[in-house]
């Protein structure tokens, strides 16, 4: 079976069935996959007491009104399953997965639903580089399923920097950041050196990705480790790294910190950003940092399933990819 076999439709957007035909089967594909490697397959919960802090990462919030012994009425839709998985980690359950809708408000375009597929799966006792690998293995064999191949490179986020733009990405002072911008407008206020170095990874770098290559990208700058770990050196960098099939960005992960007093340094640091920008503070997960110091050692990552079904169809718009897109549901 090749892609046009799936995706027969005669306009630019495949048909209902030949999309879900793809989708059923990549589901699959998914399943067998971590079948064979003996991840369990889990659900955790989409309503939480807890929210994302991050300051980039807006949550939908909705309301229970039920008996009040059920706990905080005031609940929001996960933003991905990442804290409960870590949860479950913590009390032994080992290597898991979830594949399973989460909410992002405020996100909606091209590349983007407010309602979306992720996968997301955790390995215990390995580090963020053989995860990165495997990562690259359920690409690559996403791929084969319909007689696709693509190649691998691995490199840093600062030798990516230094090959795309000339740039030191951990050395780099603020106005030469913004000089690399080239002919792009940014309004500059409220914006510090990491979101300078976002707005080049995804205008600049992201879209000359060539198709036919997945690239791995690891150690991001410490600045940027969000939930992953920060080895020391010069300069120290996150323990973390970003999957890339083309130009998509499909999946984030990390070599999962454990330390919940750091951690709960993060979410207050998170929340203070948030301020900062004119945004609320979000409730930190108080079940998240009461498990941490029993989270074994282990990494985790989470991959856009939409966005690896646009790479696979060669879609440009995620509603391609979609039974119903957000402006349809």
């Amino acid at each position: 079976m090749v892609a046009g076999d799936v995706l027969s439709g005669t306009g630019a957007t495949p048909g209902l069935r030949e999309r879900l035909v793809l989708r059923a089967r990549l589901y699959a594909l998914i399943r067998a996959f971590f079948a064979q490697r003996g991840v369990l397959e889990v659900e955790t919960p989409m309503l939480s007491a807890a929210a994302n802090t991050d300051p980039n990462i807006a949550s939908f919030r909705t309301r229970f009104h039920g008996h009040t012994d059920a706990g905080p009425a005031t609940r929001w839709l996960r933003t991905s399953p990442e804290f409960p998985l870590k949860r479950l980690l913590a009390a032994g359950l080992g290597d898991c997965y979830e594949l399973g809708r989460v909410f992002r408000d405020g996100e909606a375009g091209s590349r983007h639903n407010p309602e979306f597929t992720l996968l997301e799966w955790y390995r215990v006792g390995w580090d963020a580089r053989r995860l990165a690998l495997e990562v690259a293995e359920l690409v690559q064999a996403a791929l084969a399923s319909i007689a696709q191949t693509a190649r691998v490179e691995v490199l840093t986020y600062a030798e990516l920097f230094a090959r795309a733009l000339g740039v030191d990405a951990h050395g780099a002072d603020v106005q030469t950041l913004r000089a690399a911008l080239g002919g792009l407008q940014v309004h500059p206020e409220g914006l510090d050196r990491d979101d300078w170095l976002d707005l080049l990874l995804t205008h600049r770098i992201q879209p000359l990705l060539p198709s036919g290559l997945i690239t791995v990208v690891h150690d991001y700058p410490a600045s940027q480790c969000a939930l992953a770990r920060v080895r020391p050196g010069d300069p120290p960098v996150a323990a973390r790294f970003e999957v890339y099939l083309g130009a998509f960005e499909l999946a984030n992960g990390y070599h999962e910190l454990n330390d919940a007093a750091e951690q709960r340094r993060r979410f207050r640091a998170d929340n203070a950003r948030r301020r900062a920008r004119g945004l609320p503070a979000m409730p930190r997960d108080e079940n998240l940092l009461a498990a941490l110091g029993d989270l074994p050692d282990s990494s985790g990552v989470a991959l856009g399933v939409d966005r690896l079904l646009m790479g696979m169809a060669g879609a440009a718009r995620i509603g391609e990819v979609l039974a119903f897109d957000f402006a349809r549901a």
